[in-house]
């Protein structure tokens, strides 16, 4: 069954080149694969990437949000959250980001605006300086933010706070807390209201997002509501052409785990839309929500290479989007989560050598190209057009084909052969198998491949 994915509830892309969701009739939606054409995976390599939730700056989210979920739920939450640190330093966050940009890491950090109602993070955070705060938000800027999409995660991630004061409401129930029940009954207008508030956050805090993510089961009830909100919300504060936000993960081998691509609309016009749901392929078995519960490597990829999530999602070639949460990452400084995500990072690349690691504003733009881009094939000439731009957009084209021409905007290039898919990049194409495999930057608008 599927999981609607962290704690609380922690409790295909179509392969032919046609519109998969505007209701364009099947045969057109397969015109394109009877045809031997087919957009494939980017530069033919399967997506990866590493979805950080409940960081923010300088708050462990977990100290101060574990006594205010046990006032709504005490049954369930009796960890001694006085004994975790009340602080994930800076320090960590840059040996971390370091690491990863050394290693090509790329993926999503969550900035809780207001965490666990602690303090702001475009104002000042009680128990650290303005300097202290301003710093960290420094760092997240230089460091982070090349490599990550920064999300908010809601306003608080535990309580609901009332828009029109900015303060908490006084109530702990379900019915007022973000991770649960407060989401399920709301209308889009909103929800788009509530998350432009915590949007607007990160903006006055000079940080720019394309996506948000869920806290808990928020929206969990209500998903249709919440693709169109978070449609509205990104583009309203942000003006992000292909806004996205992370939901759902499933960890079940028969589930499919492709981006879904929604709320399109105006695809012939000049201000196409769409939103796009990045869904998740692995629980947390780095180091749990609290830091405090050891993760397992083998849940990934086992010593052997052979088995894991991790396997089988790469296997099928669908995004392999890997689900962390910041605490459990350093683990009370122990790293136990951090340890764990190195040796998964070190096992998959001595497997595989066809892996691109991307954040997930960057899948959700593959995506949305790949479904959304109408693709007509005339004598020996493919039509493409693009709602939105794509880089490394890449055909497989099943034709015997020499000397391909693009043409775009007017001016035309042949395309370089290369020896083989491992060395695809913009404006190539090899030969494998009796087909082509064509790559090269998608212009928003009218395309043409010759051949």
């Amino acid at each position: 069954m599927s999981k609607s994915r962290r704690h609380f509830l922690k409790t295909t892309g179509i392969s032919a080149a046609s519109l998969a969701t505007t209701g364009l009739p099947f045969d057109q939606k397969s015109s394109m694969k009877d045809n031997g054409v087919e957009v494939v995976n980017p530069r033919h390599r399967v997506p990866v990437s590493f979805i950080i939730d409940d960081s923010t700056t300088l708050v462990n989210l977990a100290h101060f949000g574990i006594p205010q979920f046990a006032e709504v739920f005490p049954e369930n939450y009796q960890q001694d959250w006085r004994s975790l640190p009340r602080e994930i330093p800076d320090s960590f966050v840059r040996e971390f980001g370091e690491w990863c940009h050394e290693h090509g890491i790329k993926g999503k950090y969550s900035i809780v605006p207001y965490p666990a109602c602690t303090g702001w993070v475009n104002q000042f955070i009680p128990g650290w300086t303005k300097n202290e705060l301003e710093d960290s938000l420094q760092l997240v800027r230089d460091l982070m933010v090349p490599d990550w999409d920064i999300h908010p995660e809601m306003i608080s991630h535990t309580r609901v706070i009332d828009i029109k004061t900015g303060r908490p409401f006084p109530f702990a129930t379900p019915d007022y807390m973000e991770n649960w029940e407060w989401s399920q009954q709301k209308s889009a207008d909103e929800l788009a209201a509530y998350q432009t508030y915590a949007l607007q956050i990160l903006k006055d805090a000079g940080l720019y997002c394309d996506g948000l993510t869920t806290p808990g089961g928020y929206g969990s009830k209500n998903k249709s509501n919440l693709a169109q909100a978070s449609l509205e919300s990104v583009r309203g504060v942000f003006n992000a052409e292909i806004p996205h936000y992370f939901r759902d993960l499933y960890t079940e081998k028969e589930q499919s785990v492709a981006p879904q691509v929604l709320q399109v609309s105006g695809l012939n016009s000049h201000d196409p839309k769409c939103v796009v749901s990045i869904i998740g392929c692995t629980g947390d078995w780095f180091g749990g929500w609290d830091g405090l519960t050891t993760g397992n490597v083998d849940k990934f990829i086992t010593e052997d290479l052979q088995q894991g999530r991790m396997v089988d999602v790469i296997d099928s070639g669908e995004p392999a989007v890997m689900v962390c949460h910041w605490p459990g990452i350093y683990y009370n400084g122990e790293k136990i989560g951090f340890n764990i995500f190195k040796e998964v990072v070190k096992r998959i690349h001595e497997k595989y050598d066809h892996l691109q690691w991307m954040k997930l504003s960057e899948i959700a733009r593959y995506w949305a190209a790949k479904e959304l881009t109408t693709i007509d094939l005339r004598k020996n000439t493919l039509h493409l057009h693009a709602p939105f731009s794509s880089k490394d957009f890449t055909l497989s084209i099943a034709r015997k084909i020499n000397n391909p021409r693009l043409l775009q905007k007017g001016q035309e290039r042949s395309l370089q052969r290369v020896a083989n898919k491992l060395e695809l990049k913009e404006n190539t194409w090899c030969k494998e198998n009796g087909k082509a495999i064509v790559c090269f930057n998608l212009d928003k608008g009218e395309n043409e491949l010759s051949f």
